[in-house]
Order: C-alpha cells, then structure tokens, then sequence
C-alpha cells in the first residue's frame, strides 16, 4: 500500500494537539508527513519541520507559501491538516479546499456560521474531503455505542446526558496565562469560551451515538472568573430531530474533575454509558437486567468496534489512537472508501450554529432556539 502525502499547518514544537496528529496520521503507515507550515515564527517552523524528516523544499514559513509550494507538484500534499488558533481555520481551510486539496480542520471549523455554511458548498463543489476533528467519536467502544442505537437493542432514545467538565482553569491567580487567558477572549476564541472548546464535542457525541441532529436549544452560561468575558461554565438543554432529550454540561472551573468526557445514552429497552478516562469499557443495561460491562477487543462485538481496536482485551487505547482512527478513516475515504463515521464540514457547521444560537439563548435567559443553521432548516 503507498503511504499519502500528508501536510500539517500549526501543531509545531511545545503544541498541545500537534503530537497527537503526528503521531494519529503516521500510527497505521496509511500517511507520511510530507510538507509543514508548522510555526507562526517562521524560522522555527520550517527549522522544527526538518527535524520532523520534512524535506527542507517542503518546510515552510507560513500556510500561503505551502499552498504555493504544493500546488501543481506531482507529489504534493493528499491531505492538509489545519491545527491553526480558532480564528484562522475558515481563511486556511477554505483556500486549500478551493486548491484542490483534502483538508481536516481542528475545531471548531469557522468562527461563525455564515463561514461554515460557505466551506460546506466549497467541499461540495470541490468534491474534496473536508473533516472536522471530533475525534472521541472514533474511541472503537463509541462507535460500538453507536452500533447498539442503530441495531434496536435499546430501542428509541429518549434521553442523553452528557458532560465535559473539568477544572484546570479554575484557578483565578492563573487566569492570565496565555495558555488560558486565550480560551476566555473573544478576539481569539469567538463568541463562545467553554462552550465551543468543549461542549461542543459532548454536543457532536450525542448526535453521533443517537445517530440524529440537533433541532433546538436552551442555554444558561457563567463567567465564575470576573476577568472572563467569555463563559466558563455552560448548561445546555437540547431537543433532538427524532424528539430525543439532551442535557448538557460542560465548565473548565470544575476543580477535581480531570479530563470529564462522559455520556448517558437512555432508550426505551435499555441504557449504556462511556467515560473518555475508562474509554474501553461501556456499561449496558437492559430493562429489567443487570448492568453489563462490554469490553473493548472482546468477541461479539460490531465490525466498527473491532476494525478500529488496534490492542488486545485489557490493553488501553487512548487519545492519539483515536486521533489515529480518524485518519484511518480519512486515508479510506481519499482511496474511495466510503466511511460513514468520519465527521465532515456539515458536522462543523452544525456546531458552529449551536455554539451561536447557545450565546444567543444564554442572553435571553435560556430563551428556546432553533439551533440548525439556516442551510439545514
């Protein structure tokens, strides 16, 4: 099989993300890293790249010399991957999609909906991939979830209940911590704080596992740090296409809670749940039986459960391997493969207009509103 050329924007040396994609993109020999545009500092990009094994041709200053440099190359780039700050995604995004090439975008996609709305139509026109990384829906034992909702064996969903809440920004002596300070600032992060960094992946979870879209929301945000402008706690109620109920909670001032990715899936004949901390486990109940604990690499389980476990029985997989799982998907999906779980642009938009809508209702004191974007509705 011949390795894809793969590019990398953003993500360079001390990244939170970066190493994830490196190490997701490259863990199955499906992509080599072939181009990168990897720093804001030039130099230190292009100097980081090359330690990285990039070719120094290929090691750019900055994401319009790597367009310039990968188009029209016989070898160029099959796949950018755009882990740029939040207000940089549509502008990147939208030109190497209209450039003909294959792009996976960091979330959330675009800063407002009327530019997600727009990279849907230029992914569509372009017939070129355009992915969003929700990539805790490529955990196997979610996908597995996932399985179970669309087999009937908890029948219709009535409810999800979801969190995302942890506490490494509570502390307001460190609120002034670049790292941080940026999350809570409009310029940079959007309209939204915690929402849109984290709630945003509990809200993508339901829709994937419940297999349906969010139709309306109700939203209450907080600001629990004066400094903050932008929430860092958000409770978000939601209603669902198919009548399914949704409660969500995320915050980043959770103190004690660590990482706090969890989801309660209730149907009419049974209930499961996942936790990212415990990911290769989901706990099912049937109506009227015992809790069952189904284990990831175990027999029995969904051709999607079992094509995306890498590991035997009781050996974790985690984080980098789901990130791994999307670039699976997205290597299949290039060679013409279809693959029905790889989130896409009109996952991104959706999100985009929850994000906004949620501001919009957390304004009018939880007021309900439709929270498609106009393009669905």
């Amino acid at each position: 099989m011949t390795r894809l050329n793969w590019g990398m924007i953003g993500g360079g040396e001390g990244s939170q993300i970066g190493p994830a994609h490196r190490l997701g993109a490259q863990a199955d020999g499906n992509f080599v890293l072939a181009a990168g545009a990897l720093d804001h500092d030039a130099a230190k990009g292009r100097a980081y790249a090359q330690t990285l094994g990039v070719a120094p041709d290929r090691a750019y200053g900055d994401w319009r010399e790597m367009l310039a440099g990968e188009t029209g190359r016989h070898d160029k780039v099959d796949l950018v991957t755009v882990a740029t700050p939040n207000a940089t995604h549509f502008e990147i995004t939208k030109a190497f999609l209209e450039a003909g090439f294959n792009v996976l975008c960091e979330k959330p996609m675009t800063m407002t909906v009327e530019e997600g709305e727009e990279i849907v139509k230029i992914a569509r026109a372009s017939g070129k991939i355009c992915a969003v990384n929700y990539c805790y829906s490529a955990y196997p034992m979610v996908r597995e979830m996932r399985e179970i909702v669309r087999s009937g064996a908890i029948g219709k969903v009535r409810l999800i209940v979801t969190n995302f809440a942890h506490g490494h920004h509570g502390d307001a002596t460190d609120a002034d911590n670049p790292r941080v300070r940026w999350r809570y600032d409009q310029a940079m992060a959007g309209v939204s704080g915690q929402f849109a960094d984290c709630g945003i992946h509990a809200l993508h979870m339901a829709s994937f596992i419940a297999d349906d879209t969010v139709r309306a929301l109700s939203a209450d945000f907080a600001s629990t740090i004066a400094s903050r402008t932008l929430e860092d706690d958000a409770m978000v109620n939601f209603r669902m296409e198919g009548g399914t109920v949704g409660r969500l909670w995320t915050s980043s001032v959770a103190i004690g809670r660590q990482h706090g990715f969890d989801i309660q899936v209730f149907g009419e004949t049974g209930g499961m749940r996942w936790a990212s901390e415990q990911p290769n486990q989901v706990y099912f109940t049937p109506v009227g039986g015992r809790t069952q604990i189904i284990e990831k690499g175990e027999g029995g389980l969904s051709d999607e459960a079992q094509r995306l476990s890498r590991v035997p029985i009781a050996h974790p997989e985690g984080f980098p391997l789901a990130v791994a799982n999307i670039y699976v998907d997205l290597a299949a999906s290039i060679r013409g493969e279809a693959r029905d779980g790889l989130p896409t642009a009109e996952d991104g938009v959706r999100s985009m207009a929850a994000v906004h809508q949620a501001v919009a209702s957390a304004r009018e004191s939880g007021v309900w509103v439709d929270a498609r974007p106009p393009m669905f509705r």
